[in-house]
């Protein structure tokens, strides 16, 4: 997808970190920009910045709702005549020891993280093959290509997310050339996701939480807020949307964590613990 500018673009978690980022790099390549969010506030000033230099609208989303996933869909293409571009980058994340984590945790993240890509792509694909085709990007995390410890509902949601993008790009190969798709697999990047709480739905209790995983929460806290500029981010994506790029991995140290989990599963060996910045 060479040509963006007049294109059309619907990205989910448009109100902040990575996917605000990715709006103002749409902006800037000239395109009609859908800022998709459940936060209204954060979705209110983003439209307030980026509208005042390009055309967009800002939908308000649960994405973890096919009905109001399905329905933004149709609001950006009854708006803008079209859509080219979709990123399904809404995500939250939390955990603790796998057999603590309360089920209502667990569903309230592998719904937005894992059913909320899968809701966007049954959604808005069709909207890009009948505007002629074009693009989709699914937001996963160098987690959906290793295994931490104590964030096993981000983790598996994330290996959801790189599974189906993966298949994804086989099917368009085949049915649909003119789409493409890109999965991108952030390190760390300077993002509010282990802020994650603020959207937590009123009917979640505040889950327990092992000495060990609050630990490692701290770090991770620090980890993140030293991070790479989201923006930084959003350049890679695009970079990788023009040259039909599929794999994004932001951060160049992390590929021998991949290299070694990868191995020691072909040789059969235990997997080890990597969180790539804590050496």
């Amino acid at each position: 997808m060479e040509q963006l500018e007049g294109k059309v673009a619907l990205i989910t978690g448009g109100a902040s970190g990575i996917g605000l980022a990715l709006v103002r790099r749409a902006a800037a390549a000239g395109m009609k920009v859908a800022i998709v969010d459940v936060e209204k506030g954060a979705l209110d000033a983003a439209v307030a910045e980026v509208g005042s230099s390009a055309e967009v609208i800002g939908l308000q989303c649960d994405v973890s709702n096919y009905d109001e996933v399905e329905a933004t869909g149709a609001a950006v293409v009854d708006h803008f005549g079209g859509l080219h571009l979709a990123v399904n980058n809404a995500g939250v994340s939390g955990g603790g020891l796998s057999w603590e984590i309360p089920l209502e945790d667990w569903k309230w993240i592998v719904d937005v993280d894992l059913w909320g890509v899968i809701y966007g792509v049954k959604a808005f694909m069709p909207h890009i093959i009948a505007s002629g085709g074009g693009h989709i990007v699914n937001t996963a995390s160098m987690a959906g290509l290793t295994s931490p410890p104590f964030m096993s509902p981000y983790n598996v949601a994330k290996h959801g997310v790189v599974a189906l993008s993966e298949s994804m790009f086989h099917e368009l190969a085949m049915t649909h050339p003119e789409v493409g798709v890109t999965v991108v697999c952030p390190g760390w990047v300077n993002t509010r996701i282990h802020l994650s709480e603020r959207n937590r739905p009123a009917d979640l209790a505040e889950p327990p939480q092992s000495d060990e995983a609050e630990g490692l929460r701290s770090v991770v806290t620090g980890l993140i807020e030293g991070g790479l500029d989201p923006y930084v981010v959003a350049g890679m994506v695009f970079d990788a949307v023009r040259a039909g790029k599929f794999y994004v991995l932001t951060h160049a140290d992390w590929s021998a964590a991949v290299t070694d989990h990868t191995a020691r599963m072909v040789a059969g060996e235990n997997p080890r613990m990597s969180l790539p910045g804590t050496d």
